[in-house]
């Protein structure tokens, strides 16, 4: 199983950026795919996820209203649209994804995926 996450760079503030999550090795239909993030000297944290059959999302309150997950079956990738990015959006992001459909409750939680990708550089001047 692989997922190569892909898109970052340098944005200024107020810029926008695509992250892209492609999955490979296996069927990621029954699953949920999430975004993390981890910011300079911080803990990674929950930034979004969709579950994969039904399209639902979920939003950490820090992004919502600015990013947009959603996934394109055929391709099987999941992409993160950044919108209106600050400069405390500046991190190394993560996709992962998860082999069980947990409550909704669990999808911020690192220990609720199984497989993650290597990390994108996402970096926002202000």
């Amino acid at each position: 199983v692989q997922l190569q996450a892909s898109g970052g760079g340098l944005v200024q503030a107020g810029g926008s950026l695509r992250l892209s999550c492609a999955a490979s090795g296996r069927s990621f239909t029954s699953s949920t795919m999430g975004w993390f993030r981890q910011p300079p000297g911080k803990e990674r944290e929950f930034a979004a996820a969709i579950r994969w059959n039904s399209g639902n999302t979920y939003y950490a309150d820090s992004v919502k209203g600015r990013f947009t997950i959603s996934r394109d079956n055929a391709k099987n990738t999941v992409y993160l649209q950044m919108n209106s990015l600050k400069p405390e959006d500046t991190a190394v992001y993560y996709c992962a994804a998860s082999n069980v459909n947990y409550v909704s409750s669990y999808l911020a939680r690192i220990t609720s995926y199984d497989y993650w990708g290597q990390g994108t550089q996402v970096t926002v001047s202000s």
